[in-house]
């Protein structure tokens, strides 16, 4: 740091009057010193939804295709805890992604927190079914994204392969070495994102609740009926959350959409099936997508990870 100070220093005050460059260098030095003023603190999550969820809370969000920067600036400040980008219907725009998640940095939120865990985190939804979506992970969580939620999850096996599409490998000491992570190094860009060191990402780049300091959550949809058929086992692999929603089931089930705006009965027993097998564990969040006319009811019922559709 003083080799830092010593030669940049100097020539940035001496264009600045001799009375004032006291000033000039303390100013200069708080500058450089920012970034180890408000330090990730230990035990604060940085993902809002795991903090929410480690307290008991239920945990809310939001689903958008708008990647326009003053939307992003919306819903930092949005009275939600995540916020879902839809691109299994929308383009799958990376770089409007990367620079929507930039644009959701609030920098009077930090101050005033005293840390840089956002008020809303930033999750996303891609087209690729899971076990051909491993680039896909790869790249959003490189960029600095906080969750993913992966569509069509039907077996065990690819709730399993989602979580090793988000972890890294583990290093030989690790407490949580299983399932084996199989995504590469590169910290740097979500390191940025986050406003950590890149060695405290790695740290803290693994999934939640499996590594309790994890801070990625990883969200198996389910959407059809041999997924409502495995549920106990797809509840089995170490996944954040699970989200039944009623449109694909419906779909799934032969059934279509319900004229009236409700659900069908069917696709009220499979939510009820799902819920019972979540419920009857407590490691996976039970999380469900419905009707916003609905939201109350799936709270009474018990659902912690609401998606108001």
């Amino acid at each position: 740091m003083s080799r830092l100070i010593g030669p940049s220093f100097p020539r940035t005050c001496d264009r600045i009057p001799r009375a004032r460059r006291s000033w000039c260098v303390a100013s200069l030095t708080t500058l450089f010193l920012l970034p180890c003023a408000l330090p990730a603190q230990e035990g604060v999550h940085l993902n809002p939804v795991i903090a929410k969820l480690e307290a008991g809370e239920i945990v809310y969000g939001l689903s958008t295709q708008d990647l326009s920067l003053s939307y992003a600036r919306q819903v930092a400040r949005a009275p939600a805890d995540f916020i879902y980008v839809d691109m299994e219907h929308s383009p799958m725009d990376f770089p409007g992604l990367s620079m929507f998640l930039l644009a959701m940095g609030d920098k009077q939120m930090i101050l005033r927190k005293g840390n840089v865990q956002p008020n809303v985190a930033l999750f996303a939804r891609f087209a690729p079914p899971p076990r051909e979506s491993e680039w896909v992970a790869k790249q959003a969580l490189d960029m600095g994204l906080l969750g993913i939620i992966f569509n069509g999850v039907d077996t065990p096996e690819q709730a399993a392969f989602i979580v090793s599409s988000m972890r890294y490998p583990q290093l030989r000491d690790s407490p949580y070495p299983e399932p084996q992570g199989i995504r590469g190094v590169g910290p740097g860009n979500a390191a940025w994102a986050w406003g950590v060191s890149s060695g405290e990402y790695l740290r803290r780049a693994d999934l939640w609740p499996l590594n309790p300091d994890g801070e990625l959550f990883a969200v198996a949809m389910i959407e059809s009926q041999e997924a409502v058929d495995n549920i106990h086992e797809i509840l089995e692999a170490p996944v954040s959350a699970i989200l039944v929603v009623p449109g694909d089931m419906a779909m799934d089930l032969g059934l279509g959409p319900n004229p009236s705006g409700q659900n069908h009965p069917e696709v009220d027993a499979a939510f009820q099936t799902v819920l019972e097998a979540c419920q009857a564990q407590d490691r996976v969040i039970c999380g469900c997508g419905d009707g916003r006319a609905r939201t109350q009811q799936r709270l009474d019922e018990g659902w912690r990870f609401v998606l108001p559709l």
